[in-house]
């Protein structure tokens, strides 16, 4: 990995274009951190990229398109896998027509609704974290992820889109309901509970 072909480096992975067996491909390497101590660091980031791997892998297994995973190098934190080539739901969404748009977040609301179904948490569903790529929804960075079925985890997920969707896509803050409607009638469980947990959450935020 070399530095010039770094296209993200947060606080804790960097993301670089790469080539594996002649693919090219993504590699998601987690960040060494100098204030702890090396082999509790070590420990840490085989881990977490062992959790995440996971998840991607179990997501996929539920239906949820996820880029395919090429190799997990547990001890440098590295994950390498597919190269999407399309575009941030984040950057096109405002731009599509209201069919378009009305399509998309339908779709994102079967794909969490899959995932949920097998208690997975994505930790982080902004559209910044979805690509659309063969007019599929492909969700990434599942570096916050966890398996948790409470009802809680599940309202805090959809709580995070509807905080992104609000902020960046605040003019089709509709788009919610139709991620909602979806996922009403994908998930297995009672849906209501979940929008319920929602609803207390931004409640909770209002009396901060």
């Amino acid at each position: 990995m070399t530095k010039k072909n770094i296209i993200y480096r947060g606080a804790e992975a960097e993301i670089c274009i790469a080539k594996y067996k002649g693919f090219k491909a993504i590699q998601k390497k987690r960040i060494p951190k100098s204030y702890r101590i090396k082999h509790i660091d070590d420990r840490l980031i085989s881990l977490r990229t062992k959790e995440e791997a996971k998840l991607i892998t179990e997501a996929r297994q539920s239906g949820v398109a996820v880029p395919i995973i090429y190799d997990v190098d547990l001890k440098n934190g590295i994950i390498t896998m597919e190269y999407l080539d399309g575009k941030r739901i984040k950057d096109v969404l405002n731009d599509l027509s209201e069919e378009e748009r009305d399509s998309i977040c339908t779709k994102i609301g079967e794909s969490i609704a899959r995932f949920h179904n097998n208690d997975i948490i994505h930790g982080d569903i902004t559209t910044s974290n979805m690509i659309l790529s063969n007019e599929q929804v492909h969700f990434i960075d599942f570096g916050l992820g966890e398996k948790n079925n409470e009802i809680e985890a599940k309202g805090v997920d959809l709580h995070v889109l509807m905080e992104a969707i609000e902020s960046t896509h605040s003019q089709y803050s509709s788009c919610f309901d139709y991620v909602l409607e979806e996922y009403k009638k994908v998930l297995k469980d009672d849906a209501n509970l979940v929008i319920k947990k929602i609803q207390e959450i931004v409640k909770r935020g209002r009396y901060r």
